[in-house]
């Protein structure tokens, strides 16, 4: 699968981009269709103390699955992502076999 990082207005730690890919490539282990993910980190200046937002688009045959989290560290954000993404894989594959 391939992994785009953006960061709009800062640039991204090689470990953070190393940790993105290795979290979004054991997606794969649920849905083997994946076709990309894009992944879009942003720092929003609010009164808030660094409010930090991932959101990942992973695309899929038949439609996309877009997640979208709030959170203080990136790391954080990521894997409560992923976490909501492979929910969402687990079903859709279910109701594929439905199909069958």
């Amino acid at each position: 699968m391939k992994v785009n990082v953006q960061t709009p207005g800062f640039d991204a730690d090689i470990k953070l981009v190393n940790f993105i890919e290795k979290k979004l490539n054991k997606l794969e282990q649920f849905y083997d269709k994946i076709i990309f993910a894009d992944v879009f980190l942003k720092i929003e200046n609010n009164s808030e103390p660094a409010k930090k937002t991932v959101e990942i688009l992973l695309s899929i045959p038949k439609g996309d699955l877009m997640v979208k989290k709030d959170c203080v560290k990136f790391e954080v954000g990521v894997d409560e992502c992923v976490q909501t993404l492979q929910r969402q894989l687990k079903k859709r594959k279910e109701k594929q076999r439905a199909h069958i």
